[in-house]
């Protein structure tokens, strides 16, 4: 079918119109793909003011990636090159190789961003810079996902047949130098974001389309999101207070009554010298644990050990990725904005519960199944304080184990596999010692070894036959240990890095897509078990186990020691597509950095339907959390992540 060609002002607006339906569609897509999020509030959306956000957000990603077709197809150059059946080709093929990696790129977060719970930005590219089997990952997805191949190939053809070819013109350089200079003023005002705007537009805008942060998915796409965030810096101080404010609302510098700075490596000031083994189970969402959830979950083993273990009723991951556990669990360090590994904060000075006790004699090892440049974690491990790294590289070379056999295909060792390396491993360290592990095999694309596949069925969702693996996994771990000599000394921390796709509705909230278990199990029975009505969270996890133990110096962690804090002045805190979440008590608050747009009490909604906020009602005091922020960004600009002879302690 010949398509009639139109003068180069009436083409590009049609191309540029044929775009907009088509990022419409994605919109559709998405929305269809995550209906079982967004469903039970869609009736209390603004449909019509959720799509004006849409078309603003899309305006600006379209005016992004299209400059280059704009400039070939409007700038005025000779009549003999604009007329050339070369200069018509590059100008089609611009604009189709451009726009198709755009729509593909919301295609593919369709399916992404359901493990992240946000649309793509440019730190992926930092995230996953030394993994090697992205490859597989893909086309795995592909298939699992064929629809969305074929909608991309319906998208690709759209814009290959329904293109508006420029019509041949005659010089005409006033009405293309017009017409150039109009699209740049359109440009910019579509860039950000209206008339009305000073700046352009940023992803937390989005939020004043919807309801709830996760909805602002819906408003955003992912060109946008990655273009917005590449070379941006991530961390700004807020000035909420002067310092002498901000010091009473809130430090994170841990004193203890041992003040004397110059002899860190003393280990006679330390007062309880038990090991401590912390276990990170990927994906580990507390959706899937029975002792959670009335019994209904996949994990027997660790719901029998958490029956004799101190738990939390109210437990929350600090972010949503696994690089942000390890800041969070072990330097007590949240994720705001963006994981402070991944931008230009990353080589700050970062102490963290290995660095403080190694310096008290403690031997510290991390423990990761897969390749050891996986994630940046051994890298983090090392400059952290951890003294030792044991990766695939070092299981491969133990004879006692299968080396490669034993590779999942995708990621690392089976977890059971590893998990028993782990146990010998820890035999073979002198005590007192910390080891962290962090397994792998409940991670997308959950697979599980085929001598598992008729004994592990799980149920509605892929993930859940893992989460039964890597709990048979832990079972073994820990009839392994238990015979060994150090077993009855260790104090074993059990907690999720973050959560993963799940079924009930209190998970998929705002706040429930932040519930992860934290477990403290201390076979000796000296440290208290039972059901805490504690706000737990993984920042808490440094400042506990350090003053557990009796470490004598000071220290700086964002968390609070849990077992010496009221359980009325606990709190969790999380950051979610611009939205500062603060749990205290049975209250949440929504902080977007200016103000509180959201207030929700937990026992009697916990689906987070009912706003409580009200366009008119005064704001609610949320000092101590914009106080916080404050200590936050602060320190992280001015690299004063540690605590040296020179740091005030207040």
């Amino acid at each position: 079918m010949k398509v009639r060609p139109l003068h180069p002002l009436l083409a590009v607006l049609c191309n540029f119109a044929l775009l907009y339906l088509l990022y419409f569609l994605c919109r559709a897509v998405y929305v269809a793909e995550f209906w079982d999020i967004y469903s039970a509030r869609w009736q209390q959306l603004d449909v019509w003011r959720l799509l004006w956000g849409g078309f603003r957000f899309d305006t600006a990603a379209i005016c992004y990636t299209n400059i280059p077709y704009l400039l070939l197809a409007l700038l005025p150059l000779s009549p003999t090159i604009r007329n050339s059946r070369a200069w018509h080709s590059a100008t089609h093929a611009l604009f189709i190789v451009t726009n198709t990696l755009a729509l593909c790129l919301n295609l593919v977060d369709t399916v992404y961003s359901r493990y992240t719970g946000r649309r793509t930005t440019s730190s992926f590219f930092s995230e996953f810079a030394d993994e090697g089997n992205l490859g597989d990952i893909f086309f795995t997805e592909l298939l699992h996902h064929w629809y969305l191949v074929i909608i991309g190939f319906a998208f690709l053809a759209a814009l290959f047949f329904l293109y508006r070819p420029i019509r041949p013109t005659r010089t005409h350089y006033l009405t293309l130098s017009l017409s150039t200079l109009l699209f740049a003023l359109l440009g910019i005002v579509g860039i950000r974001g209206g008339l009305s705007y000073h700046r352009p537009l940023s992803l937390a805008d989005a939020n004043g389309y919807v309801n709830q942060a996760k909805e602002a998915n819906i408003v955003l796409n992912t060109p946008f999101s990655l273009i917005r965030t590449i070379g941006k810096t991530t961390f700004t101080d807020p000035h909420y207070f002067p310092t002498n404010q901000l010091e009473n609302l809130y430090n994170p510098i841990h004193n203890s009554d041992y003040s004397d700075y110059s002899d860190y490596s003393d280990s006679s000031h330390l007062s309880n010298k038990k090991n401590v083994v912390i276990l990170i189970l990927e994906s580990f969402g507390e959706e899937y644990w029975g002792f959670f959830n009335h019994g209904n979950g996949y994990t027997p083993f660790l719901d029998s050990l958490a029956a004799h273990s101190l738990t939390f009723s109210h437990c929350y991951a600090n972010g949503r990725k696994s690089i942000d556990a390890l800041p969070s669990i072990l330097s007590s360090i949240p994720m705001f904005v963006e994981p402070f590994i991944l931008t230009q904060y990353a080589n700050n000075d970062v102490s963290s519960i290995a660095s403080c006790l190694g310096q008290q004699g403690y031997r510290t090892a991390f423990f990761h199944g897969a390749d050891n440049a996986s994630m940046g974690f051994r890298s983090y491990a090392l400059s952290t304080g951890f003294q030792d790294y044991y990766g695939m590289d070092e299981y491969c070379a133990d004879p006692r184990f299968g080396a490669q056999d034993d590779f999942d295909g995708y990621w690392a060792i089976w977890d059971e596999e590893f998990l028993q390396y782990f146990s010998l491993m820890l035999d073979s360290l002198s005590q007192p010692f910390l080891a962290t592990l962090f397994t792998a095999t409940s991670h997308h694309p959950f697979n599980i070894p085929q001598c598992y596949q008729d004994t592990f069925l799980g149920g509605n969702m892929p993930v859940y036959r893992t989460i039964q693996y890597t709990d048979h996994a832990l079972r073994q771990f820990f009839r392994a240990a238990c015979k060994m000599p150090w077993y009855d000394s260790t104090i074993f921390v059990i907690t999720a890095d973050h959560t993963n796709v799940g079924e009930r509705e209190e998970y998929k909230t705002d706040l429930g897509l932040f519930r992860v278990p934290i477990i403290l199990f201390d076979p000796s029975g000296q440290l208290p078990r039972g059901n805490s009505p504690a706000v737990m969270q993984q920042i808490n996890i440094m400042p506990t186990l350090l003053n557990l133990l009796g470490y004598p110096h000071p220290y700086l962690a964002y968390g609070i020691d849990i077992l010496n804090t009221p359980s009325h002045d606990s709190w969790a805190v999380s950051y979610t597509n611009g939205i500062y979440q603060y749990v205290t008590g049975d209250t949440l608050l929504h902080f977007d950095g200016q103000k509180v747009v959201g207030l929700y009490t937990l026992s009697a909604d916990p689906l987070l339907k009912h706003n409580l906020l009200r366009p008119n009602s005064p704001q609610p005091d949320c000092h101590q959390l914009q106080a916080i922020i404050q200590s936050y960004m602060q320190r992280m600009i001015n690299n004063q992540l540690v605590i040296t002879s020179n740091t005030r302690t207040y």
